[in-house]
């Protein structure tokens, strides 16, 4: 009894040290991150860029700052983040639909796989360039009050930002790798994560010392958490959700004996897209009042009034068309993600059949309508969630920290990693109990 409690015990130890060291990797690489968040672009006015950027903060460099764990505020190496890399994967996504060649290469498995995510980073590499030199133009002409951003402008001083950046953006791709290969949780993810979740305490302390101060009210600020909780909640609810189809195998024969078919489901999500269409809907918003925002001096233009009247961030008109941008991105972009017509030929091909509905054409157009409905819920939702932050900034002057797409990062993130945990745990457990069984055998 003493041994077998001791070889139990010993195997559990291992298991749980495993994924403690997956943890405490994590860990450090996002720590290492961090530490690079902090190192600036060589002849930039830090005091100057400080104050822009808070000038800016309702634009999208505010919302990008955010993204970024405030490396854009400090326009440090890392302020490009991971952006390039999860833009280059959303178009080789759509080149794996659009072209036939690399729809073939998806199709390959796990080496089609690996082969589109080194696409994924050469394209990576080459947008990071691109964008790093656009950066290092733009920045050249900004100014606070008269006192210019960059010292010391130029051709040196663009090449030297583009190399940088681009550099600070092949570091961070390295990191979001080692947390894949060595830790737990998706890399990229977690990187975006560390970066919001780095501002969230300053944030809450900046609205508990405006109640301190008798800036908001005492129920006012029981008013905002409430909404943040319940946000919370519906979140979790939401990407918890699944819409389940019922799949049967057919029966299988093994000798003189015949076994009856398997059954089981295939779940598909009611939030399909994921954060893509608020980021997308964001940037393409807010990319009018930050242009406005960078145009100095002189007179005011016809479309600068507009922007400030109409378009600018909080106003009806500007929730009504981000809501729209955010309904047409989730059916966009739950077409790429999940194809009816491969999973129906996937199905057929297995022999499982939907309940009710024939193999091929009937399971495809089947799927296709199930998957329609259920975009609409999760569209909704993601509208309600964006918006809901947006109206209570714009119209209590809220300094709402955690807007809807960042929170849909952070608890997405978190019921992810809280997954993979638990599946580690379980696996662990289950080989645990393989080690012993063949402990008590040889015994």
């Amino acid at each position: 009894m003493n041994t077998k409690h001791k070889s139990s015990s010993s195997f559990s130890a291992i298991g749980n040290g495993d994924l403690s060291r997956k943890i405490f990797f994590v860990i450090f690489i996002l720590v290492l991150y961090r530490i690079g968040t902090y190192f600036p672009l060589p002849g930039v006015n830090l005091l100057v860029l400080d104050n822009i950027v808070k000038a800016q903060a309702k634009g999208i460099l505010g919302m990008f700052n955010v993204l970024t764990g405030g490396a854009l505020g400090r326009m440090s190496v890392f302020t490009l983040n991971i952006m390039p890399y999860i833009t280059a994967s959303i178009i080789m996504q759509l080149l794996s639909v659009v072209s036939k060649e690399f729809s073939e290469i998806k199709k390959s498995g796990e080496i089609g796989r690996q082969k589109i995510n080194q696409y994924s980073k050469y394209l990576a590499v080459i947008l990071a360039l691109f964008q790093g030199y656009g950066i290092a133009v733009g920045i050249e002409s900004l100014n606070y009050q008269g006192t210019q951003l960059i010292s010391d402008p130029g051709l040196y001083f663009r090449i030297a930002t583009m190399f940088s950046l681009m550099g600070g953006t092949v570091i961070v791709i390295w990191f979001a790798d080692q947390i894949n290969l060595k830790g737990i949780g998706n890399g990229s993810s977690m990187i975006i994560f560390a970066g919001i979740v780095s501002g969230l305490l300053p944030s809450v302390s900046s609205l508990l010392e405006m109640g301190k101060n008798n800036v908001i009210s005492t129920q006012f600020l029981l008013f905002c958490f409430a909404i943040v909780t319940f946000m919370v909640l519906f979140i979790v609810f939401m990407e918890k959700a699944h819409r389940k189809l019922r799949v049967q195998y057919p029966r299988k024969q093994v000798g003189n004996k015949i076994y009856a078919g398997d059954s089981t489901h295939l779940p598909i999500k009611i939030n399909v897209s994921g954060v893509i269409p608020p980021i997308f809907a964001s940037a393409i918003l807010l990319f009018p009042s930050t242009i406005a925002g960078f145009s100095s001096g002189g007179d005011v233009s016809v479309w600068q009034k507009f922007v400030a009247g109409y378009f600018s961030q909080g106003k009806p008109l500007y929730i009504i068309v981000y809501i729209c941008f955010i309904i047409f991105f989730s059916f966009f972009y739950s077409t790429i993600i999940f194809n009816p017509e491969e999973t129906a030929e996937n199905l057929r091909k297995n022999g499982a059949v939907i309940i009710s509905k024939r193999p091929g054409n009937q399971t495809r157009e089947y799927i296709q309508y199930v998957l329609t409905r259920i975009t609409v819920i999760g569209a909704a939702y993601i509208a309600i969630i964006c918006a809901v932050p947006e109206i209570l900034t714009s119209q209590f002057n809220v300094p709402f920290y955690l807007g809807g797409t960042s929170l849909l990062i952070v608890i997405s993130v978190v019921l992810d990693l809280s997954s993979q945990i638990q599946s580690h745990m379980l696996s662990s457990r289950y080989a645990n109990l393989m080690k012993r069984n063949n402990v008590m055998r040889r015994k």
